[in-house]
Protein backbone atom coordinates (compact mmCIF):
# COMPACT_ATOMS: atom_id res chain seq x y z
CA UNK A 1 0.00 0.00 0.00
CA UNK A 2 0.91 3.76 -0.77
CA UNK A 3 1.82 5.71 1.92
CA UNK A 4 0.05 8.78 1.79
CA UNK A 5 2.17 10.94 3.76
CA UNK A 6 4.42 10.01 0.97
CA UNK A 7 2.72 11.60 -1.40
CA UNK A 8 3.36 15.03 -1.21
CA UNK A 9 7.33 14.54 -1.76
CA UNK A 10 6.66 12.16 -4.48
CA UNK A 11 4.39 15.14 -5.94
CA UNK A 12 7.37 17.31 -5.68
CA UNK A 13 9.92 15.16 -7.18
CA UNK A 14 8.18 15.73 -10.49
CA UNK A 15 9.64 17.99 -13.14
CA UNK A 16 8.15 21.60 -12.23
CA UNK A 17 6.48 21.32 -15.51
CA UNK A 18 4.52 18.34 -15.07
CA UNK A 19 3.67 19.48 -12.09
CA UNK A 20 1.76 22.50 -13.79
CA UNK A 21 0.17 21.02 -16.57
CA UNK A 22 -2.75 19.41 -14.68
CA UNK A 23 -3.82 23.66 -14.58
CA UNK A 24 -3.36 24.36 -18.01
CA UNK A 25 -5.39 21.18 -18.57
CA UNK A 26 -8.35 22.13 -15.94
CA UNK A 27 -8.95 25.18 -17.96
CA UNK A 28 -8.68 24.31 -21.07
CA UNK A 29 -11.26 21.39 -20.36
CA UNK A 30 -13.49 24.42 -18.84
CA UNK A 31 -13.30 26.68 -21.84
CA UNK A 32 -14.80 23.84 -24.03
CA UNK A 33 -17.90 23.33 -21.35
CA UNK A 34 -21.00 24.93 -23.63
CA UNK A 35 -22.28 26.50 -20.28
CA UNK A 36 -19.44 28.15 -19.45
CA UNK A 37 -19.32 29.54 -23.75
CA UNK A 38 -19.25 33.00 -23.48
CA UNK A 39 -19.14 33.51 -19.99
CA UNK A 40 -15.57 34.74 -19.67
CA UNK A 41 -12.93 37.43 -19.88
CA UNK A 42 -15.00 39.89 -21.97
CA UNK A 43 -12.58 42.83 -22.34
CA UNK A 44 -13.98 45.70 -25.10
CA UNK A 45 -17.57 44.30 -24.89
CA UNK A 46 -17.76 43.34 -28.97
CA UNK A 47 -20.52 40.84 -29.39
CA UNK A 48 -19.91 37.38 -28.95
CA UNK A 49 -19.38 34.77 -31.54
CA UNK A 50 -19.51 30.93 -31.46
CA UNK A 51 -16.46 28.79 -31.35
CA UNK A 52 -14.60 28.03 -34.12
CA UNK A 53 -11.01 26.09 -35.51
CA UNK A 54 -9.33 29.41 -34.12
CA UNK A 55 -10.95 29.42 -31.08
CA UNK A 56 -9.29 26.18 -30.40
CA UNK A 57 -6.18 27.57 -31.67
CA UNK A 58 -6.66 30.87 -28.75
CA UNK A 59 -7.68 28.46 -25.82
CA UNK A 60 -4.38 26.42 -26.82
CA UNK A 61 -2.34 29.23 -26.65
CA UNK A 62 -4.22 30.66 -23.15
CA UNK A 63 -3.53 27.36 -21.66
CA UNK A 64 -1.29 25.20 -22.64
CA UNK A 65 1.70 27.55 -21.74
CA UNK A 66 0.85 28.14 -18.37
CA UNK A 67 2.72 24.23 -17.90
CA UNK A 68 5.79 26.09 -18.33
CA UNK A 69 4.65 29.41 -16.30
CA UNK A 70 7.71 28.99 -13.72
CA UNK A 71 10.53 26.89 -16.02
CA UNK A 72 10.44 29.70 -19.02
CA UNK A 73 8.18 32.59 -17.59
CA UNK A 74 8.99 35.01 -20.07
CA UNK A 75 7.91 32.90 -23.47
CA UNK A 76 4.37 31.64 -21.15
CA UNK A 77 3.74 35.61 -21.19
CA UNK A 78 4.18 35.89 -24.47
CA UNK A 79 2.30 32.93 -25.76
CA UNK A 80 -0.87 33.55 -23.00
CA UNK A 81 -0.68 36.81 -24.30
CA UNK A 82 -1.33 35.94 -28.37
CA UNK A 83 -3.82 33.59 -27.18
CA UNK A 84 -5.44 36.63 -25.31
CA UNK A 85 -5.40 38.47 -27.80
CA UNK A 86 -6.81 36.40 -30.18
CA UNK A 87 -9.64 35.77 -27.83
CA UNK A 88 -10.39 39.31 -27.03
CA UNK A 89 -10.19 40.63 -31.04
CA UNK A 90 -12.55 37.63 -31.96
CA UNK A 91 -14.83 37.89 -28.95
CA UNK A 92 -15.08 34.32 -28.30
CA UNK A 93 -14.79 35.27 -24.20
CA UNK A 94 -13.52 32.00 -23.39
CA UNK A 95 -12.79 31.29 -19.57
CA UNK A 96 -9.20 30.90 -21.23
CA UNK A 97 -8.58 34.64 -20.91
CA UNK A 98 -8.64 34.01 -16.75
CA UNK A 99 -5.03 32.19 -17.83
CA UNK A 100 -3.59 35.91 -18.42
CA UNK A 101 -3.47 36.88 -14.56
CA UNK A 102 -2.24 33.34 -13.91
CA UNK A 103 0.88 34.08 -16.22
CA UNK A 104 1.62 37.90 -15.00
CA UNK A 105 1.73 36.13 -11.71
CA UNK A 106 3.89 33.55 -12.10
CA UNK A 107 6.59 35.79 -14.48
CA UNK A 108 6.21 38.50 -12.05
CA UNK A 109 7.64 35.70 -9.50
CA UNK A 110 9.73 33.81 -11.61
CA UNK A 111 11.43 35.60 -14.22
CA UNK A 112 14.61 36.83 -13.62
CA UNK A 113 16.12 39.07 -16.44
CA UNK A 114 15.28 41.63 -18.45
CA UNK A 115 11.96 42.69 -15.80
CA UNK A 116 11.37 46.08 -16.73
CA UNK A 117 11.70 45.54 -20.28
CA UNK A 118 9.08 42.90 -19.88
CA UNK A 119 6.66 45.34 -18.32
CA UNK A 120 7.42 47.91 -20.58
CA UNK A 121 6.85 45.72 -23.77
CA UNK A 122 3.83 44.20 -22.17
CA UNK A 123 2.41 47.94 -21.33
CA UNK A 124 2.60 48.68 -25.06
CA UNK A 125 1.11 45.64 -26.41
CA UNK A 126 -2.01 46.29 -24.07
CA UNK A 127 -2.15 49.76 -24.86
CA UNK A 128 -2.13 48.81 -28.78
CA UNK A 129 -5.01 45.67 -28.43
CA UNK A 130 -7.18 48.76 -26.55
CA UNK A 131 -6.96 50.60 -29.76
CA UNK A 132 -7.80 47.73 -32.04
CA UNK A 133 -10.60 46.65 -29.85
CA UNK A 134 -11.83 50.43 -29.96
CA UNK A 135 -11.81 50.34 -33.78
CA UNK A 136 -13.42 47.33 -33.83
CA UNK A 137 -16.56 49.35 -31.89
CA UNK A 138 -15.98 48.42 -28.44
CA UNK A 139 -18.16 50.42 -25.67
CA UNK A 140 -14.94 49.41 -22.93
CA UNK A 141 -13.85 53.26 -22.87
CA UNK A 142 -10.85 54.75 -21.15
CA UNK A 143 -11.86 53.95 -17.96
CA UNK A 144 -12.91 50.27 -18.63
CA UNK A 145 -9.18 49.91 -20.20
CA UNK A 146 -7.39 51.41 -17.62
CA UNK A 147 -9.24 49.27 -14.76
CA UNK A 148 -8.30 46.10 -16.44
CA UNK A 149 -5.06 47.40 -16.88
CA UNK A 150 -4.55 47.95 -13.43
CA UNK A 151 -5.61 44.87 -12.82
CA UNK A 152 -3.22 42.98 -14.66
CA UNK A 153 -0.62 45.12 -13.25
CA UNK A 154 -1.91 43.94 -9.86
CA UNK A 155 -1.27 40.06 -10.97
CA UNK A 156 2.38 41.28 -11.71
CA UNK A 157 2.71 42.83 -8.32
CA UNK A 158 1.26 39.81 -6.55
CA UNK A 159 4.29 37.65 -8.48
CA UNK A 160 7.00 40.13 -7.60
CA UNK A 161 5.81 40.19 -4.39
CA UNK A 162 5.95 36.31 -3.56
CA UNK A 163 9.41 36.84 -5.71
CA UNK A 164 10.76 39.59 -2.61
CA UNK A 165 9.08 37.07 0.05
CA UNK A 166 10.99 33.67 -1.37
CA UNK A 167 14.30 36.16 -1.42
CA UNK A 168 13.79 37.14 1.88
CA UNK A 169 13.55 33.97 3.26
CA UNK A 170 16.17 32.72 1.23
CA UNK A 171 18.12 35.33 3.16
CA UNK A 172 17.41 34.67 6.49
CA UNK A 173 18.02 31.04 6.20
CA UNK A 174 21.51 31.63 4.34
CA UNK A 175 21.90 34.15 8.07
CA UNK A 176 20.45 31.49 10.27
CA UNK A 177 22.64 28.80 8.63
CA UNK A 178 26.28 30.61 8.76
CA UNK A 179 25.07 31.81 12.39
CA UNK A 180 25.02 28.22 13.34
CA UNK A 181 27.78 27.22 11.34
CA UNK A 182 30.09 30.34 13.33
CA UNK A 183 28.11 29.10 17.10
CA UNK A 184 29.20 25.48 16.20
CA UNK A 185 33.00 26.47 15.36
CA UNK A 186 33.02 28.70 17.90
CA UNK A 187 31.99 26.10 20.34
CA UNK A 188 34.23 22.99 18.61
CA UNK A 189 37.21 25.61 18.91
CA UNK A 190 36.50 25.99 22.59
CA UNK A 191 35.96 22.36 23.45
CA UNK A 192 39.43 21.68 21.78
CA UNK A 193 41.27 24.65 23.65
CA UNK A 194 39.61 23.41 26.81
CA UNK A 195 40.92 19.66 26.12
CA UNK A 196 43.96 20.22 24.50
CA UNK A 197 45.47 22.44 27.27
CA UNK A 198 44.47 20.78 30.08
CA UNK A 199 46.30 17.41 28.93
CA UNK A 200 49.17 19.02 27.50
CA UNK A 201 50.11 21.69 30.37
CA UNK A 202 49.32 18.39 32.95
CA UNK A 203 51.81 16.51 30.36
CA UNK A 204 54.40 19.40 30.58
CA UNK A 205 54.34 19.54 34.14
CA UNK A 206 54.78 15.87 34.93
CA UNK A 207 57.53 15.44 32.04
CA UNK A 208 59.15 18.98 33.94
CA UNK A 209 59.01 16.86 37.37
CA UNK A 210 60.73 13.58 35.81
CA UNK A 211 63.55 15.46 35.41
CA UNK A 212 64.17 15.20 39.36
CA UNK A 213 63.31 11.78 39.44
CA UNK A 214 65.88 9.82 37.39
CA UNK A 215 67.46 8.87 41.22
CA UNK A 216 64.11 7.66 42.19
CA UNK A 217 62.92 5.00 39.36
CA UNK A 218 60.01 4.03 41.49
CA UNK A 219 58.64 7.35 41.23
CA UNK A 220 59.68 7.97 38.04
CA UNK A 221 57.73 4.70 36.86
CA UNK A 222 54.90 6.49 38.27
CA UNK A 223 55.13 10.15 36.84
CA UNK A 224 55.99 8.57 32.80
CA UNK A 225 52.54 6.11 33.12
CA UNK A 226 50.54 9.27 34.47
CA UNK A 227 51.92 11.30 31.51
CA UNK A 228 50.87 8.56 29.16
CA UNK A 229 47.55 7.80 30.60
CA UNK A 230 47.03 11.70 29.80
CA UNK A 231 48.09 11.65 26.55
CA UNK A 232 46.01 8.78 25.94
CA UNK A 233 43.44 10.41 27.30
CA UNK A 234 43.73 13.73 25.39
CA UNK A 235 43.79 11.35 22.47
CA UNK A 236 40.50 10.01 23.34
CA UNK A 237 39.05 13.41 23.64
CA UNK A 238 40.17 14.75 20.55
CA UNK A 239 38.87 11.88 18.66
CA UNK A 240 35.65 12.67 20.20
CA UNK A 241 35.62 16.46 19.29
CA UNK A 242 37.35 15.75 15.65
CA UNK A 243 34.30 13.28 15.10
CA UNK A 244 31.73 16.02 15.30
CA UNK A 245 33.30 17.51 12.32
CA UNK A 246 31.86 14.14 10.63
CA UNK A 247 28.30 13.88 11.04
CA UNK A 248 28.80 10.62 8.73
CA UNK A 249 31.66 9.33 11.44
CA UNK A 250 29.32 7.93 13.68
CA UNK A 251 30.74 9.79 16.45
CA UNK A 252 30.17 9.65 20.00
CA UNK A 253 27.86 11.67 21.54
CA UNK A 254 28.97 11.76 24.75
CA UNK A 255 30.40 15.13 26.46
CA UNK A 256 31.67 15.58 29.99
CA UNK A 257 29.64 15.83 33.30
CA UNK A 258 30.27 16.86 36.46
CA UNK A 259 30.23 12.95 37.14
CA UNK A 260 33.78 12.89 35.31
CA UNK A 261 35.41 14.94 37.80
CA UNK A 262 36.71 12.48 39.85
CA UNK A 263 38.89 11.58 37.19
CA UNK A 264 39.74 14.84 36.64
CA UNK A 265 40.62 15.67 40.09
CA UNK A 266 42.99 12.56 40.09
CA UNK A 267 44.66 13.28 36.98
CA UNK A 268 45.27 16.95 38.10
CA UNK A 269 47.24 14.97 41.80
CA UNK A 270 49.25 12.70 39.07
CA UNK A 271 50.57 16.00 37.84
CA UNK A 272 51.26 16.92 40.61
CA UNK A 273 49.28 19.82 41.99
CA UNK A 274 47.46 18.83 45.64
CA UNK A 275 43.97 19.03 44.92
CA UNK A 276 40.85 18.75 47.74
CA UNK A 277 37.67 18.06 46.14
CA UNK A 278 34.01 18.66 48.05
CA UNK A 279 30.82 18.17 46.26
CA UNK A 280 27.33 19.25 48.26
CA UNK A 281 24.14 17.82 46.90
CA UNK A 282 23.13 15.51 44.18
CA UNK A 283 22.69 16.72 40.71
CA UNK A 284 19.23 17.51 39.03
CA UNK A 285 17.50 14.84 36.85
CA UNK A 286 17.13 17.82 34.08
CA UNK A 287 20.73 20.33 34.00
CA UNK A 288 20.65 21.15 30.11
CA UNK A 289 24.32 22.26 29.52
CA UNK A 290 24.88 23.21 33.23
CA UNK A 291 27.00 20.26 33.93
CA UNK A 292 29.52 20.55 30.69
CA UNK A 293 29.95 24.29 31.39
CA UNK A 294 30.84 23.21 35.46
CA UNK A 295 33.22 20.41 34.20
CA UNK A 296 34.67 22.88 32.15
CA UNK A 297 34.91 25.59 34.53
CA UNK A 298 37.11 23.18 37.02
CA UNK A 299 38.49 21.68 33.95
CA UNK A 300 40.28 25.36 33.02
CA UNK A 301 40.63 26.34 36.77
CA UNK A 302 43.02 23.37 37.25
CA UNK A 303 44.69 23.76 34.27
CA UNK A 304 45.60 27.62 35.49
CA UNK A 305 46.21 26.43 38.70
CA UNK A 306 49.44 24.12 36.91
CA UNK A 307 50.56 26.75 34.93
CA UNK A 308 50.61 29.27 37.36
CA UNK A 309 51.05 28.05 41.09
CA UNK A 310 52.22 24.62 40.41
CA UNK A 311 52.46 22.76 43.61
CA UNK A 312 50.13 25.36 45.33
CA UNK A 313 47.36 23.64 47.25
CA UNK A 314 43.95 23.65 45.26
CA UNK A 315 39.98 23.46 46.53
CA UNK A 316 37.34 22.88 44.09
CA UNK A 317 34.02 22.83 45.78
CA UNK A 318 30.81 21.90 44.16
CA UNK A 319 26.96 22.12 45.23
CA UNK A 320 24.04 21.37 43.49
CA UNK A 321 21.01 23.51 44.66
CA UNK A 322 17.60 24.12 43.52
CA UNK A 323 17.81 25.24 40.31
CA UNK A 324 21.44 25.86 40.12
CA UNK A 325 25.17 24.65 40.33
CA UNK A 326 27.84 26.74 42.06
CA UNK A 327 31.26 26.08 41.37
CA UNK A 328 34.30 27.65 43.09
CA UNK A 329 37.88 26.65 42.69
CA UNK A 330 40.62 28.62 44.51
CA UNK A 331 44.52 28.52 44.74
CA UNK A 332 46.54 29.55 47.72
CA UNK A 333 49.53 30.37 44.99
CA UNK A 334 52.52 29.15 46.85
CA UNK A 335 53.35 27.08 44.48
CA UNK A 336 56.11 28.24 41.80
CA UNK A 337 55.00 28.67 38.53
CA UNK A 338 55.90 26.90 35.50
CA UNK A 339 56.85 30.20 33.49
CA UNK A 340 57.16 28.17 30.51
CA UNK A 341 53.55 27.56 30.01
CA UNK A 342 52.08 31.45 28.87
CA UNK A 343 48.43 31.93 28.31
CA UNK A 344 45.99 34.04 26.39
CA UNK A 345 43.16 34.32 28.58
CA UNK A 346 40.56 32.61 25.73
CA UNK A 347 40.60 29.84 28.44
CA UNK A 348 38.35 32.41 30.72
CA UNK A 349 36.79 34.17 28.22
CA UNK A 350 35.12 31.44 26.45
CA UNK A 351 33.72 30.07 29.95
CA UNK A 352 32.25 33.60 30.74
CA UNK A 353 30.63 33.26 27.62
CA UNK A 354 29.68 29.73 27.97
CA UNK A 355 28.17 30.44 31.19
CA UNK A 356 26.53 33.61 30.55
CA UNK A 357 24.75 32.19 27.48
CA UNK A 358 23.22 29.85 30.20
CA UNK A 359 22.03 32.68 32.25
CA UNK A 360 24.28 32.56 34.72
CA UNK A 361 27.31 34.16 36.39
CA UNK A 362 31.41 33.86 36.15
CA UNK A 363 34.15 35.36 37.63
CA UNK A 364 37.70 34.92 37.74
CA UNK A 365 40.05 36.83 40.10
CA UNK A 366 43.18 37.23 42.04
CA UNK A 367 43.33 36.48 45.95
CA UNK A 368 44.73 38.89 48.07
CA UNK A 369 48.55 38.07 48.52
CA UNK A 370 48.67 35.12 45.62
CA UNK A 371 46.56 32.60 43.75
CA UNK A 372 43.73 33.14 42.81
CA UNK A 373 39.44 32.34 42.63
CA UNK A 374 37.11 31.24 40.26
CA UNK A 375 33.27 30.81 41.19
CA UNK A 376 30.53 30.25 38.42
CA UNK A 377 26.82 30.04 39.12
CA UNK A 378 25.22 27.77 36.41
CA UNK A 379 21.04 27.73 36.35
CA UNK A 380 20.30 24.19 35.10
CA UNK A 381 17.29 23.24 33.20
CA UNK A 382 17.78 25.18 29.77
CA UNK A 383 19.08 23.72 26.74
CA UNK A 384 22.72 24.23 25.69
Amino acid sequence: MVDLRMLPDLWRRWPVTVRDLPLALLIALASAVPALQDHGTQLGNLPGRPFDALAVVAIALECLPLAIRRRWPAISLVLVSLGFAIDQLRAYHTVAGAALAIALVSAGAHLERRRRPTLVLGSAVYVALAVTLDRYGSTEGVSGFLTFYLMLALAWGIGAWLRQSRAAEAERRHHVATTARAAERARIASELHDVVTHHVTAMVVQAEAARYLTAAPDSLDTTLTAITDTGRRAIADLRILLDLLNPDHGADPRVPSVGELHALIEQTRRAGQPVEFTQEGSPAETTGGAEVAAYRVVQEALTNALKYAQGSRTAVHLRHGEGEITVEVSTDGSGSPAGSLGGSGRGLAGLHERVTVLGGEFSAERREGAGFLVRARIPTGSAS
